[in-house]
This record gives structure tokens, sequence and C-alpha cells, in this order.
């Protein structure tokens, strides 16, 4: 036979196989489905077996729901459902093997009788963090071993009341004393008569402070104010003034109205007033604030007024610049050492805004001059202080004037 019959009769072959597998195939398909018939028709006698023995329970229940109205109970102890008998029950306390993880004989973390013992169990070998009779004693248990007053004693014996009286000595109902606010930190008056009286122990020493007002309120005379106050002292407190608003002549003449002899002053070097172009501040701002710290240093200065803060940021159109360039300049002026005033116009939407909301948080203390108008009364001027760090003051709103020896508040009145 040749090569080619070979390879033909094998072909031949393999197909009489694959038709012997597919013969095959068929018997067990039929195989198949009659199991698959089987089956089913088990199944279905098996349901119906089932769904009578479930008709046949319920009737039970039914007949034990009977037995409990009269006496017996619809969940017996014995049956185990939910009883407490021997059998194992779900959520019973029996005898069975196996215990229900929620069982009293079971390692269930909750278990008060478990070998581990529940971390909230008062009982257990680990005593609870919140037990009151726990070896370490719980930090707002009543009867730890601490005892009032002790290591590991309650926070608070009684009530949050009786925790803050206790720090005052005698319950809380006293009115502070001065005594209360004594401070090692140098303060110094602002020299506004009514406004002192408001700020309990003064402006403590090197602080920032901002007055913010809208026009015709007062900022300039309240600097200038400011400034004759120290100069007026005993130990004379050296002041500088410097103006991006007015002239020097137009400073002078201010403080000639007021007989405050700002002349005399300084000619005696120990006041000193320096008008500058805001634009030209602006440009040399980071020379200025370089060497400013050393002048006022050699100046001996005590005192500082700017005049006004508002006039500086406007040379800045970005205002993440413009944040940036103040927050350096006030921080010179810290390092410098000296109290410093600086004065600020107000928003236009709000009197209790600076004009771009930056300098009130940079600054220490800060108060607000500011127009009280009202329809049957006559436009009136009222001060408010809104913050002064490391000092206790007033929050109430004043009425004050400007007159011939400055601004002058009234404390005793107030603003309806």
């Amino acid at each position: 036979m040749s090569e080619d019959d070979d390879w033909f009769e094998s072909a031949t072959a393999g197909d009489d196989a694959a038709d012997a597998d597919e013969t095959t195939d068929e018997n067990d398909a039929t195989d198949g489905d009659d199991a698959a018939e089987e089956a089913v028709t088990d199944d279905e006698t098996a349901d119906a077996d089932d769904a009578a023995d479930t008709d046949s329970a319920r009737s039970d229940a039914v007949g034990d729901e009977s037995d409990d109205a009269n006496g017996d109970g619809a969940f017996d102890a014995e049956d185990g459902v939910f009883g407490e008998g021997d059998a194992a029950s779900g959520f019973g306390e029996g005898d069975a093997e196996d215990d229900d993880p929620f069982g009293g004989d079971g390692s269930s973390p909750f278990d008060a009788d478990g070998d581990e013992g529940s971390p909230f169990d008062a009982g257990g070998d680990d005593e609870s963090p919140f037990d009151a009779g726990g070896d370490e004693g719980s930090p707002f248990g009543g009867d730890s071993d601490g005892g009032d007053g002790g290591e590991g004693g309650e926070l608070f014996d009684d009530d949050f009341a009786s925790a803050f009286g206790s720090a005052g000595g005698s319950g809380g109902g006293d009115e502070f004393d001065d005594e209360d606010f004594e401070s090692e930190i140098p303060r110094l008056d602002l020299g506004i008569e009514g406004l002192d009286d408001m700020i309990q122990g003064g402006i403590p020493r090197r602080h920032l402070i901002v007055t913010i007002g809208s026009a015709g309120t007062g900022k300039t005379t309240f600097g200038l104010q400011f400034l004759h106050h120290g100069l007026q002292q005993e130990d004379t407190e050296k002041a500088v003034f410097i103006t991006l608003e007015q002239s020097h002549d137009a400073i002078m003449a201010t403080a000639d109205e007021r007989d405050w002899d700002f002349e005399r002053y300084e000619e005696e070097d120990e006041l000193a007033i320096v008008d500058l172009d805001p634009v030209e501040m602006a440009n040399s701002l980071q020379n200025i604030q370089a060497e400013l710290p050393e002048l006022i240093r050699d100046f001996g200065a005590d005192r500082l007024v700017l005049d006004s803060v508002s006039l500086l940021e406007m040379m800045y159109d970005n205002q993440a610049r413009r944040r940036t360039q103040v927050f350096d300049f006030t921080r010179s002026l810290k390092k410098a050492g000296v109290t410093t005033m600086l004065t600020s116009e107000a928003s236009e939407s709000s009197t209790y805004a600076s004009r771009h909301g930056i300098i009130e948080y940079l600054t220490d203390a800060v108060v607000h001059l500011r127009y009280v108008r009202q329809e049957t009364r006559e436009t009136r001027m009222a001060v408010e202080i809104q913050k002064i760090r490391n000092a206790n003051h007033s929050r109430e709103t004043k009425p004050y004037e400007i007159t011939g020896d400055g601004i002058s508040v009234y404390q005793q009145a107030n603003i309806f």
C-alpha cells in the first residue's frame, strides 16, 4: 500500500471514530435527560412532603399558642427556640454541646461569664475602662480608688458648674477684680479719655493697633492724640508720625489748634514727623522695612503712627502681593519693638472691616470709629473695641466727640 493510501485510511478511520463518539454523546445526553426528569420528579415529591411537614409544624405552633393562652407559653423552655431548656436553643443557655455565639457558656465577647471577659463587663477578668470598681479606676467613675480629688478620682465630682466654680474659689458668682488681670506685660494708655477706661490695664507695649473708620471719624486726630499722650509722660515716650496723606505743615497745624506744642517736641528731638509719598514708599518698601527698625531704635521711639495704611495697600493690584507686602511691613514694625498705631479706611460695604480686609488680621488690637445715623436723631459717632490681645476690654459701643482737646469717649453713655 502506498503512503497516500495510508494517510487516506488514517483520515477515514478518524471519521469513523468521530461518528462513534457522536453516537456515545447522544446516548449520554439521553441518559442525562432521563436522570434530570427523575430528579425533578423526586424534588417535586420532596417539596410536597416538606410543605406537608411545614403545614403540620404551623398547626403545632398554633396549638402551642393555644396552650400559651392557657398558661403554657408559646415558646416553652423545653422547646428551646427562645427558651432556656435542654435543647440547643439559638439563644438559649442550655447544655447543648455547641453553644450559641450569644449563649451564656460560649466565648462571646459580650458574655459576662466568658473566660476572656467582656471589655464592657464590670466583673470580667479584664476590668472595663468604664467600670467604677476597676483596679485602675474609671476616669468618670465616682467610686474609684482615687476618692475625692485623688489620682483616679472623678473628673467632675458633681457637675460642670461645680468644676468651674471651684476654679474661682467661691462658686463662680463673683465679679472679676482688677487683681485677676495683673500681668507682667508692660502696658500703656492710649490717651483717649473714656476709652482707656474701657481697656482694663492698658494696651500691652509693642502691640500693633489699627484704628478703622470712614472719612471724618477722627482717625488722624486719634493717632496724634496717642502720640501726644506719650510725649506728656514724666518719662517722655518719644514719638514718630509717618503720614502718607498730609504734609508736614498740615500735621503741625492740626496739633497747634489743640495746643499740643509739637514744634517744641520736634526741636527737642522727642518727635519726628515724616511725610512720604505713597508711591515712593511702595517702590522703596523693601528698603524702608529693612532700615526702619534700626532708625526707630536709633531715635529711641516708643510710639509710632502710620496714617494711613490704606494708601500703602492701594499701591498693589494683586491681593496676594498686597497681603505679603503689608505683612512684611508690619513684621518689621514688630521687630523694631515700638508700640504702633495704624489708621485704615473702612470698607465701603461694612464699617466693621478695613478697605481691603487685611490689616485687622495682622494687628494685635482693632478699634472701630463709625457713624450712627438714625432718622429721629442727629448723626452721632461711636467707638467699639473689636479685639486686644492679652488684655481684657469692654465690648460695648460708646459715643464719642471730637472737641478742641481731641477725642473724648463718653463711657457712661450708650448708643440707642
